[in-house]
């Protein structure tokens, strides 16, 4: 048996050296000859210098520019506040973010039940993080050093940057700022955004006339221009939740234009001013931000303790950011944008070499993907023609006639990847939009390229089973979602068993479906139920819609109104109505059974006991025989 002393032998230096890290205690900052650093980090999560985990990116981009870095990773909140003054002050700001994902969502299920773990901190230990801790820690900050700016980033501000609703607290909150106390929001992706705050406030610009950087919020006295878009107020919107809903058409619009329009709303007698996204990375930055000296591992302040979401993502590498699904319930345009920015197919394969150089690894890359994985390098076959586009969607209700959907270059570095002698296999384990991938290019060589990108992904970059999201099998649930017909999954489910066929594979197609989402019914449930049923799936990968801020689906669930088109929309919504959807998934299950039966007799879908119960009295054409004998003695 190994022991401590060889294992840690054969650890590369970074993984036990911290001068390797941006220093996370006053030590480490000793070792390094620092007296006081220009910029401290906040963070809800662990420290894992990956490009994967957003602190260590603004951290890492910062130094790059030349800037003195530390960072407090989980600072205690409930003792005598000894994190938040072990570093002293800053010469510039403190930066805070709640993490890689919402607390919220982080810290509750679907049914506002507590999680007991913490994927993004070490052991999976719940409780090291507050609710909101984007709030929590900037209240400290401010409190204990209210002349340093405080700087607010990450997933949570940026998605909570406006008036939003928090599904947890049942209620409509103000923009984040307004409740935390910080002096900015840098939303989205940051890199850009953090270097020119940092270097504007190291040239002696005050924080409180820094309002005109892009992609960042402000509460300022400045007043809206002639071509700014001033929503409804906060109050306007307590008292008024079609107004909520009609805001958020102007929100969703304009985070996903090239070029939008400054953005404002009142709350209170204070105003808050949104900037504009930045248009897309050119390739060049998001390669600079990738290339970064990052270990790649947990800093050694954790010895050794697994950190769930790092272990997830160590051998994996993202390849682009952005997404044009423009799913009803997603986050990810809000905050990354919905165009595309690709990392070159030189630093692509640089990072693949890291990996492949990594102590534990052992010849397997668990993805190559990013926010939706066959997305690489697409863009407009007319920039200028998406320069204007408003649309939320490139997929749906139709897949854009401007949208280049050439999988070739993607299938290249998969190839290329392949091709590194320490790579046995690399797989795919981002989500794969086959409609992306099925749809006509209006190019035979095009729809030739892409039948054959769905020929490789099957063959050579699945690890025994494919996870795709149809999300539902309802049309009119479909439609609300932004998502493709469920014709089209079955489609390429025979895509995927034929392919499988041909090369003696037996890999699993795994389907993700979401209850409860607004527009979806009992019935809808029922129906899918049957559907996936005759497809011989037994859903395991199945979700009960989550509300999270800054989502199409979230406003219809709050207002009960569509933003787009103004009509009600029925969502399930108490705990009776969410299990009466929910239980359809199980269908399979003994236990069910009885309870399936009994919803759907209130139902009067009795046609579908008959598919789910084949030996419930039922003919062979699935109907219920006892129902169908009296239909015909009514007939009579």
């Amino acid at each position: 048996m190994r022991n401590k002393k060889d294992t840690f032998a054969v650890l590369p230096k970074e993984a036990v050296d911290k001068r390797f890290y941006l220093p996370t205690s006053r030590d480490e900052m000793d070792d390094l000859g620092w007296d006081q650093p220009d910029i401290i980090l906040f963070s809800g999560d662990a420290y894992v210098d990956h490009p994967s985990f957003g602190a260590a990116v603004i951290g890492r981009t910062l130094q790059h520019a030349g800037y003195k870095v530390a960072i407090v990773p989980q600072p205690n909140w409930r003792d005598d506040l000894r994190d938040f003054k072990k570093l002293g002050t800053p010469k510039l700001f403190f930066g805070v973010s709640a993490g890689a994902m919402d607390s919220m969502v982080n810290h509750y299920t679907a049914n506002r039940r507590l999680r007991h773990d913490d994927a993004y901190t070490a052991g999976g230990k719940h409780g090291q993080r507050p609710d909101m801790p984007t709030i929590v820690y900037s209240k400290i900050l401010k409190k204990l050093y209210p002349e340093i700016p405080v700087i607010i980033g990450g997933i949570e501000a940026s998605l909570r940057r406006v008036a939003h609703y928090d599904y947890w607290e049942n209620r409509l909150r103000p923009g984040i700022l307004f409740d935390s106390d910080a002096d900015m929001i840098s939303y989205g992706m940051g890199e850009r955004t953090i270097v020119e705050i940092a270097n504007r406030l190291k040239n002696n610009d005050r924080i409180s006339n820094m309002t005109d950087i892009a992609q960042t919020a402000v509460i300022t006295d400045e007043l809206p221009g002639e071509d700014d878009i001033v929503l409804h107020s906060f109050e306007e919107c307590l008292k008024n939740k079609k107004l909520q809903a009609s805001n958020f058409r102007f929100i969703e619009e304009e985070s996903n234009k090239y070029f939008g329009k400054v953005i404002w709303q009142k709350t209170g007698d204070r105003m808050l001013k949104i900037n504009p996204m930045l248009p897309p990375m050119t390739t060049a930055e998001i390669d600079a931000s990738f290339d970064l000296p990052y270990t790649r591992l947990p800093h050694p302040r954790y010895k050794g303790k697994t950190i769930p979401a790092y272990e997830m993502i160590r051998h994996s590498v993202n390849m682009h950011r952005g997404c044009f699904g423009g799913c009803a319930f997603c986050t990810i345009s809000a905050h990354q944008g919905k165009f595309i920015a690709s990392r070159s197919e030189q630093s692509i394969l640089k990072e693949v070499k890291k990996v492949t150089a990594m102590h534990d690894f052992k010849g397997y890359i668990s993805d190559l993907g990013g926010p939706s994985a066959n997305m690489y390098g697409m863009k407009g076959k007319n920039i200028e023609i998406c320069k204007k586009c408003a649309r939320p969607s490139c997929l749906h209700p139709s897949v854009c006639k401007n949208l280049n959907t050439d999988h070739s270059q993607l299938l290249e570095i998969y190839r290329k990847v392949d091709e590194i002698p320490e790579v046995k296999k690399s797989f795919i384990g981002s989500g794969v939009r086959y409609d992306l991938a099925m749809a006509d290019a209006g190019d035979q060589t095009i729809n030739k390229i892409n039948s054959q990108y769905l020929n490789e992904l099957i063959t050579n970059h699945v690890s025994g089973r494919l996870k795709v999201a149809p999300e539902h099998t309802s049309e009119t649930v479909l439609n609300c979602m932004r998502k493709p017909s469920f014709q089209l999954f079955k489609k390429f489910k025979n895509i995927f068993d034929k392919v499988n066929k041909e090369s003696g594979l037996q890999q699993q197609l795994i389907p993700y479906f979401i209850s409860s989402h607004p527009a979806c019914r009992a019935v809808d449930m029922a129906e899918l139920a049957a559907e996936t049923k005759q497809l011989n799936f037994h859903l395991e990968q199945v979700q009960d819609f989550t509300p999270t801020p800054m989502t199409l689906a979230t406003e219809i669930y709050y207002t009960g109104f569509h933003p787009y088109s103004g009509e009600k929309v029925y969502t399930a919504k108490t705990e009776k109505e969410k299990l009466a959807q929910r239980q359809f998934f199980f269908w399979w299950k003994a236990e069910e059974k009885n309870s399936i039966i009994s919803e759907l007799n209130k139902l009067h879908r009795r046609d579908l006991i008959g598919v789910l119960y084949p030996n419930n009295r039922v003919n062979h054409n699935g109907v219920n025989q006892k129902f169908n004998n009296k239909k015909r003695k009514n007939k009579l």
